[in-house]
């Protein structure tokens, strides 16, 4: 049986200094607790044991926790100035027309003054009609039920910009 080699990017993750893989995983996601938790796991012997650590970590975390890492989050059509990771997640919105633009602007505030954070949704791969449809369907739902979803989305989050870190050459 032949073991699968360890992708460069997770072997270089595994060896970073402490303070190095934080800000990797900072980068990632804004909640100190799963950065934490993931820090305190390595090494990992695969990518998919890194997923399960994160997807693990995700789930204990506190509303105050899920907070810190919404806050790390632009609203949906508004990607963070100068930051690529952003702007590729909501490439979406990018072609959308100024009419659909100013939409999910009013509804990301609807929303945001409702559960006071932004609308989170892993938004790579979505259209911009996607990410409206989806705020104006979630935008009814009750806050404990709406933490629980923007819990899963994060998760998804996590999940694609930990590949970006661990794939690369």
């Amino acid at each position: 049986m032949t073991s699968t080699p360890t992708p460069p990017g997770l072997a270089r993750f595994n060896v970073l200094e402490e303070h190095a893989a934080f800000a990797a995983l900072h980068e990632a996601c804004a909640a100190t607790a799963w950065a934490k938790r993931l820090l305190a796991a390595r090494p990992y012997p695969t990518a998919d044991a890194l997923y399960a650590a994160s997807d693990a970590a995700m789930a204990e975390l506190t509303t105050a926790d899920l907070e810190e890492a919404m806050a790390g989050h632009p609203p949906i059509g508004r990607p963070k100035e100068g930051d690529p990771t952003s702007a590729r997640e909501q490439r979406g919105m990018a072609g959308a027309s100024e009419d659909l633009k100013t939409e999910m602007l009013e509804l990301n505030l609807a929303y945001q003054e409702k559960f006071g954070h932004v609308f989170l949704i892993c938004a790579t791969g979505r259209t911009g009609e996607q990410m409206r449809d989806a705020v104006k369907e979630r935008i009814g739902n009750a806050p404990e039920q709406e933490r629980e979803i923007v819990r899963t989305e994060l998760g998804k989050i996590n999940r694609i910009r930990l590949a970006r870190l661990v794939e690369e050459d």
